[in-house]
């Protein structure tokens, strides 16, 4: 299943997310710092969306309330629950 999601609070724009049940195959970001970014997107495929989510939420960029790891992780609990 692939899901959209539009981001909030960071430099990226939006979020693809393609799940297989609740592991994940693949995350795209739009925008953001791209090195970084394709690293945490490399990293987080074939895990279970649970495990991203518990270990990524809340994590925050500099003085910003949200980062884009944080916004993967509302964008899995999102794509979940739309399932």
């Amino acid at each position: 299943m692939e899901y959209r999601y539009k981001t909030s609070g960071t430099c990226s724009k939006e979020m693809i997310v393609d799940l297989d049940g609740d592991t994940i195959r693949k995350v795209q970001v739009i925008g953001g710092c791209n090195g970084n970014l394709k690293g945490i997107c490399a990293l987080v495929a074939g895990m279970k969306a649970q495990d991203v989510i518990d270990r990524c939420k809340g994590i925050r960029c500099g003085m910003r309330p949200t980062s884009c790891p944080d916004q993967l992780a509302r964008a899995l609990t999102q794509a979940l629950a739309n399932e």
